[in-house]
């Protein structure tokens, strides 16, 4: 155990340990107040302070050790008050893991009816009383400060992936702007020990703009521990996704960990680790599970389907999660998805666990030396007959690493190829 004294002063260390060979791929340790995280990793989101379903206990006894909680929810809800008085969102939550904390700038887009963005920050009017809240760089980091992150995110400029134009350099060039302002925040209160600031790269789908934020950034590297890739996963094309992914893992430095921002898919999760990044987060998984599908490594099940009625099955027969031991059959989760919340809690503890083996198979992989032999082997089993997305091809073909080798007759799939079971029987 870490002592009180101790946490306030220690700060983030990053080791890459291993690489892959052939791709951009890596293993890290990142070593923060409240412990060792593993990279690549995965980070389930709990917007609100909590996985929806699943208590704290239940997140670390699954072998979670980091998680994310979001500045503009937690500030309205439950408030500062209330988070000081709890000593932290870790204490309020019950959670003593490692805990990222989003800086608020995602709901310029998600949000942006009750928003309005000046040089001075993000005006929102409440969605809950209504009231208008300015939320500045500066506050940005001192509500962070105030929730106790381990990792903490500028406030960026976020503007829409499929935004064109002159709006796409003004929010990237503000975003650097409101950069500084973070750093100098951060450095003055004194929590540059405990807490660590990542920037956030933006430019949209221009890869000139991404290279003009790219460089800026770097030039501020000695104040910050990391950078995250932003602005993507919101619609754009899987071909460009992944050539701006790439773009951005090439150019930030090696001794810094690389966040990749909204990413959950599973095909997405391994391209982007290929492509060198570290770390990513997505509701998808969570909010999957509400829906009633199961991520399993032979594609999603979707649960709500009449013809696992009488399947007594478990979701995955080699699934170490607690829904899979304890043999809770596809019949039964059928029975009750939807209708029950134990269903969306049955379901949320097994495809948390799926990402996490993903994710650590990944790891596994790149020291054994065998990440490219993962990459094949996952993306045969995953999309089976379906078909490769012709995205993956290409994006794994950059790094080294061909799924069709062998495979003279595997069907190809145009576009982003997700697999998804839309049938209604």
């Amino acid at each position: 155990m870490v002592s009180a004294l101790s946490r306030s002063r220690v700060p983030m260390q990053f080791e890459v340990i291993a690489k892959c060979h052939t791709t951009k791929a890596r293993v890290s340790r990142m070593s923060l107040v409240h412990g060792v995280t593993m990279l690549p990793t995965f980070m389930p989101v709990a917007t609100q302070a909590a996985i929806k379903g699943l208590t704290a206990q239940q997140m670390e006894a699954l072998g979670v050790t980091l998680i994310l909680n979001n500045t503009y929810h937690l500030n309205l809800r439950p408030g500062l008050n209330v988070l000081n008085a709890a000593g932290g969102a870790h204490k309020f939550q019950g959670w003593d893991g490692n805990l990222l904390t989003d800086s608020g700038g995602f709901q310029l887009v998600s949000l942006s009816k009750f928003t309005t963005i000046t040089e001075e920050g993000a005006l929102f009017s409440s969605p809950f009383t209504g009231e208008p809240t300015m939320l500045t760089p500066e506050e940005s980091i001192s509500i962070q400060h105030t929730i106790g992150a381990d990792i903490i995110m500028q406030l960026d400029d976020v503007v829409s992936s499929l935004t064109t134009g002159s709006r796409v350099e003004e929010a990237m060039e503000r975003s650097v702007r409101w950069l500084d302002r973070c750093i100098l925040q951060h450095e003055k209160s004194g929590k540059k020990g405990a807490q660590n600031l990542f920037a956030i790269v933006q430019g949209g789908l221009d890869p000139l703009l991404r290279d003009r934020c790219l460089d800026a950034m770097i030039e501020r590297r000695d104040g910050v521990a990391g950078y995250a890739i932003g602005g993507l996963s919101g619609g754009e094309e899987k071909d460009v996704f992944w050539r701006i992914i790439k773009q951005c893992a090439d150019k930030l430095p090696e001794e810094r960990p690389r966040y990749s921002m909204g990413i959950g898919f599973a095909e997405d999760l391994l391209v982007c680790v290929a492509l060198g990044v570290d770390m990513a987060d997505c509701v998808f998984p969570t909010r999957t599970a509400r829906f009633g599908v199961a991520l399993t490594h032979n594609g999603p099940i979707n649960l709500k389907l009449n013809k696992h009625a009488k399947d007594f099955r478990t979701i995955d027969e080699n699934c170490p999660c607690p829904t899979c031991k304890d043999r809770t059959s596809r019949a039964m989760l059928h029975h009750i998805v939807t209708h029950e919340t134990a269903a969306a809690h049955a379901i949320t503890l097994h495809n948390i666990v799926f990402q996490a083996q993903v994710m650590g198979r990944a790891r596994e992989a790149i020291i054994a030396g065998k990440f490219p032999d993962y990459l094949r082997s996952f993306f045969a089993q995953y999309f089976g007959d379906a078909g490769y997305p012709e995205w993956c091809i290409n994006a794994l073909r950059s790094v080294g690493v061909d799924l069709l080798e062998g495979k003279p007759n595997a069907k190809v799939i145009l576009g982003n190829g997700a697999k998804w079971e839309y049938a209604t029987n």
